[in-house]
């Protein structure tokens, strides 16, 4: 059972494992873009690609879509990235149904785990098998592997590189399940829980009023999707929208925050706290994304100013 791209890592390696995947579930089709396009979940291509049985309910309850997951006989219910499940359908297999979730648990419960990982500066993650109960990712743990979060880390490279970390993890929590070598430990308390709940547009704006270093986080915590954002009044003072993909910190003392200094060729930079921040790559609404240089010979942005 899952959605995205993210999904499509894990049922890939239990095929490829040799494990017979008696049904797919996925999301409905759902209309999207200008044209309202019919659009369907890469898990959903996936399953027809290999010919694997399709569900998309649009109610999890709905008693024709339970009889069909009971006439599938499944010893086991894998989730990744998919919604929330009722008692009814993850307590339907013999071996229980268990999910993948991207982040060391109990640590980064939620919707958005890889992103808030980098945001909060964290130095490691990793992905998590646990089983399924009435809590939202509070089930008894199965497996977890970590992995660095590195410097040059955003939150592409890192939902790439636990993706793959994932999908193994998923099959070996298979194998661990089904011979009966593998034993659920409750998840440990902690004093401390950081959560990592959905992302919201309002969300991506970017905190000009923090540290350089934390700025940085928070830009590669959010790239390339759903992006951080910043807003800057041109010359004529008409707002202009931008997402911020990539910057750099140059720390300096005796800076003013929201200070926008360029060379109008090169570079453009932010005033912070404890420095500048250097915006590199960036996009301005209704355009590619491009490089500074780029932007700046299209804009001469000397008297824009960064709205905070």
């Amino acid at each position: 059972m899952g959605t995205p791209d993210f999904a499509v890592s894990s049922l890939h390696a239990i095929c490829e494992a040799g494990h017979r995947v008696v049904g797919v579930v996925t999301v409905p089709d759902r209309q999207t873009g200008r044209g309202l396009k019919l659009t369907y979940s890469p898990v959903k291509q996936y399953a027809l690609d290999h010919q694997l049985p399709l569900q998309q309910p649009e109610r999890l309850r709905d008693p024709q879509f339970l009889s069909v997951l009971q006439s599938w006989h499944a010893d086991l219910f894998v989730v990744v990235a998919f919604r929330m499940l009722p008692e009814c359908v993850w307590s339907m297999p013999p071996l229980g149904t268990f999910n993948l979730h991207a982040s060391l648990l109990p640590q980064y419960r939620g919707a958005a785990p890889i992103n808030w990982a980098i945001i909060n500066g964290e130095r490691e993650t990793g992905v998590t098998t646990f089983l399924l109960n009435h809590h939202i990712d509070e089930g008894s743990i199965l497996l977890q592997e970590s992995t660095p979060i590195t410097p040059d880390d955003d939150a592409g490279t890192l939902h790439g590189r636990l993706a793959d970390i994932g999908s193994r993890l998923v099959v070996r929590t298979i194998q661990g399940l089904a011979d009966g070598s593998l034993k659920p430990c409750p998840q440990p308390g902690t004093p401390t829980l950081k959560p990592a709940p959905k992302i919201f547009k309002p969300d991506c704006a970017i905190p000009w009023h923090l540290p350089g270093a934390a700025i940085v986080d928070f830009v590669r915590g959010l790239s390339p999707y759903p992006a951080a954002t910043m807003q800057m009044l041109d010359h004529k003072s008409t707002p202009q929208q931008f997402k911020v993909y990539r910057v750099a910190f140059e720390p300096a003392d005796n800076t003013h925050v929201g200070e926008l200094i360029t060379d109008r060729k090169t570079y453009q930079k932010v005033g912070v706290s404890d420095g500048y921040i250097h915006i590199l790559s960036l996009q301005l609404s209704g355009k590619k994304r491009i490089n500074i240089d780029e932007f700046l010979r299209g804009y001469d942005v000397t008297d824009w100013k960064i709205v905070m």
